[in-house]
Formats: C-alpha cells, sequence, structure tokens
C-alpha cells in the first residue's frame, strides 16, 4: 500500500492506536520499542520524522506500537514505508456530516491546485464507471464517487475525466473495509489521466451512498481537501464506524 502527498497544504496527522495494542513486555517495554532503540543504534535513517506524517497498518502489536513512537527508526525496525492522507469533510447530509480518509493513487492522476469549499461528490451511475455514465452531465465540474471493480482504477479515472469531473473518489467494494487502504496504480495500458483520484474505504463508501438514498439525494456535498491540523476537534469529527 502508498500515499503520497497531493498537496502540502493539506494537514498530515500519524495513525493513532489505544495504549493497548502495544503489547509490553518485560520491564514495561514494548517489543517495538525495543526494535527501534536496536534500529536506531545500528544506523537508522536520520532525523525526527516529519510531524504528520503516517504509517500503514501494521499486523501485529509492536506495529500498532510503532506508530507511536519514533517513525524513521520503526521503518527501519519493520520494513514499512511511510504514507500521505487526504482528508474530504461532508458537509451535507448532516448525518454523516464527518471528515473522511483518503488516499491519493500512486503513480497516476493530478493534485487538487486548490481548495473546492463546497462541491458536489456525487455517486457515478452505474457504480463502477467503466464506460458511459448516465448521469454524467451531473458529474461535470464536479466530484465523482466511484465503486472499486470492473476495470482498473485508471480506467475509471479517465472516465470521470472525460465526463468534465474534477476529480475521482474510488471506495473499495468490501463494504466492511475499515482500515486496508489498497495501492492504487497504473495499468499495463501506458495511459495517463490528469484529474485527481483517491481511494477511500469501501466502509466509508457504503455509509455516504446509505445516506444519500435514505434521504433520497443525487449528491452529497463535502469541502476538498481539509487541513486537519487546523482543526482542534478533529478527532470527534471522525467516522464513529472507524476504529481510532
Amino acid at each position: 500500500m502508498s500515499r503520497r502527498q497531493s498537496q502540502s497544504a493539506v494537514g498530515l496527522v500519524p495513525v493513532r492506536q489505544p495504549a493497548a495494542r502495544a503489547g509490553l513486555g518485560a520491564g514495561g517495554q514494548s517489543s517495538c520499542q525495543a526494535k527501534v532503540q536496536r534500529a536506531t543504534r545500528g544506523g537508522a535513517a536520520g532525523g525526527s520524522g516529519a510531524p504528520g506524517r503516517a504509517l500503514e497498518m501494521v499486523p501485529g502489536a509492536a506495529g500498532w506500537c510503532c506508530l507511536m513512537l519514533w517513525l524513521p527508526a520503526c521503518v527501519a525496525a519493520h520494513g514499512l514505508r511511510i504514507h500521505d492522507y487526504l482528508y474530504f469533510q461532508v458537509l451535507s447530509p448532516g448525518d454523516i456530516r464527518y471528515i473522511f480518509t483518503a488516499t491519493p493513487a500512486k503513480d497516476f492522476g493530478g493534485i487538487f491546485h486548490t481548495r473546492y469549499e463546497q462541491i458536489h461528490l456525487v455517486p457515478a451511475e452505474p457504480s463502477e464507471a467503466c464506460g458511459e455514465l448516465s448521469n454524467g452531465f451531473f458529474i461535470q465540474d464536479q466530484i465523482a464517487l466511484v465503486e472499486r471493480g470492473g476495470c482498473s482504477f485508471l480506467s475509471k479515472t479517465r472516465v470521470v475525466q472525460e465526463h468534465g469531473g474534477r476529480a475521482v473518489i474510488i471506495s473499495d467494494n468490501a463494504v466492511d473495509n475499515d482500515s486496508f487502504y489498497v495501492e492504487m496504480i497504473q495499468d499495463s495500458t501506458q495511459r495517463t489521466a490528469d484529474i485527481p483520484a483517491l481511494f477511500l474505504l469501501g466502509r466509508d463508501g457504503y455509509m455516504i451512498r446509505r445516506s444519500l438514498e435514505q434521504h433520497g439525494l443525487p449528491w452529497a456535498i463535502i469541502s476538498i481537501p481539509v487541513n486537519v491540523t487546523s482543526i482542534p476537534t478533529f478527532e470527534l469529527l471522525q467516522p464513529p464506524w472507524t476504529f481510532w
């Protein structure tokens, strides 16, 4: 899995997990702390770790603990890769007025050159967006919400781009996925795309679509990207179904 920064102004914060995941060993020191210390002594990459950088989720207690510690040494200890998040906030409907986490495509797509204070997030029809969209008119100059499957991530991005979309958010088709971010990479066609492409957890995408269906709305209104470092109540605005 991989994430790259899509805009320098986008706020990035560390992934945090409860201390109960740390798995303390003898003497109150976790196995991760010991690994970090060994990696540091062994000449791990220097620097203090840029604030706001985040590691992908790591299986096992030691991995969870490492999210809390010195990131360069943690990378050396676990062989992990540092990733970047991009955030957006749903403004309407009100029952899903939360800040959502997405991850930019690794090697295709554009970046956000401006912040959209209010823009429509329009579920594509058909949802996989592998061809002509029946609601393409409503996606023009807006952002499309697309579902994974049926064709490559790049193909979906190009379809939305051809319909005039400003960006595409591709949610996982596993609706119970509330933690695993998929790395979106180029396909083998050597094609390109210019608009930003983001990956969204399946659970998040499902909850957004469900809310729109319940309210009979054709789209949500969102703000993107959101600099979460400037929001004191950031944690309170996380989706309640997401484990933090």
